[in-house]
C-alpha cells in the first residue's frame, strides 16, 4: 500500500494483550470473507475515484478499507 493514504495498524504486529490484533477476529468470522473479496475487487475498474493524489486536507483512507466497512455494517 502506498503512503499516500492513512494506514492501519498492522494486524500481525506483535502487541502486549493479545499477541496480535489479528486474534480478535476469529477465522470464521465474515470479516474475513468481506476481506477476501473486497481484496479481489478492481473498484477504480468499477468507477471508484483515487483520491490519494489531492493535495487538499488530510490524506485520504485507503479505498478498500471504506469499501470494506461499509459491506460490514
Amino acid at each position: 500500500m502506498s503512503k499516500r493514504y492513512k494506514e492501519g495498524i498492522n494486524r500481525n504486529q506483535q502487541q502486549f494483550f493479545p499477541p496480535s490484533l489479528d486474534e480478535y477476529v476469529d477465522e470464521n468470522n465474515q470479516v474475513r470473507a468481506v476481506e477476501l473479496y473486497v481484496q479481489r475487487l478492481d473498484l477504480k475498474e468499477m468507477g471508484f475515484d483515487d483520491t490519494s493524489t489531492s493535495f487538499e486536507g488530510q490524506k485520504s483512507y485507503f479505498l478498500k478499507y471504506i469499501f470494506m466497512a461499509t459491506l460490514i455494517r
